[in-house]
């Protein structure tokens, strides 16, 4: 049976704490006893742990041997600023599919209101993250930064970086992993209605590759997972 994997939120030596609701949840919902064996990330690697003590506030566990876990890709998801409904969703399903960072973009076509409460979600981005990267079992939860700017978003470091546009009309994302076929990759997503002529021009101009997700017009949240399942796959992950 599969063991249920958990991200730590303290380490010191070989013993690992989960606070708060991690504990409350593992305590009281799934309860949990004293000598029961999970897996614990603690960061850069994950390893098997046994339950020392247990409360509804506070979970000890003795780490013991590293559990195996492939190299997690790097692969980062420039998501611009849409209904944080549908943004939550898109965060958490990018999460689940090994997204290591997520950069909320502050798009021309972000609508104002949106854009101005961005940077007060960030908290509850991060928790999404990392429960979702608990149920999927990654190693560790993305990376969510502060909303940018297109400019910073532009300038993003990465040996692959593709934007996804609906006006592409040749070039389809999974030919341009096939010419870029390692190293780290960055997908860059518009907001509802889609990349501004000048904003794909900036892209352009910086060395952006753009690429296509086929002939049908998708949900900015639709987009983002359907890439990430296509980079997954010309990487056979």
């Amino acid at each position: 049976m599969t063991r249920r994997r958990w991200i730590a939120d303290r380490v010191s030596g070989d013993r690992a704490i989960l606070l708060g609701a991690h504990a409350e949840h593992l305590s009281r919902v799934l309860r949990a006893r004293i000598g029961q064996e999970f897996d614990i990330s603690i960061g850069n690697e994950v390893r098997r742990g046994r339950i020392t003590s247990i409360s509804s506030e506070r979970v000890e566990f003795e780490l013991g041997d590293a559990v195996p876990f492939p190299a997690p890709p790097q692969i980062t998801v420039a998501l611009s600023v849409f209904k944080f409904d549908r943004m939550e969703w898109a965060i958490e399903k990018c999460t689940e599919l090994g997204a290591s960072r997520i950069v909320p973009v502050i798009a021309q076509r972000t609508e104002a209101h949106l854009a101005a409460a961005a940077a007060k979600r960030a908290e509850r981005w991060q928790r999404i993250a990392r429960q979702a990267a608990e149920q999927s079992r990654q190693l560790s939860p993305p990376e969510i930064v502060a909303p940018v700017k297109l400019k910073d978003a532009v300038a993003l470091p990465a040996s692959t970086r593709i934007v996804l546009s609906e006006s592409e009309a040749q070039t389809t994302l999974k030919k341009v992993l096939k010419s870029h076929p390692s190293g780290s990759i960055v997908l860059a997503f518009g907001p509802e209605g889609g990349w501004t002529d000048a904003e794909l021009e900036m892209f352009g101009n910086a060395g952006w590759s753009s690429a296509s997700l086929g002939i049908t017009i998708l949900r900015a949240e639709t987009a983002a997972i359907a890439a990430m399942a296509i980079v997954l796959a010309e990487l056979q992950l």
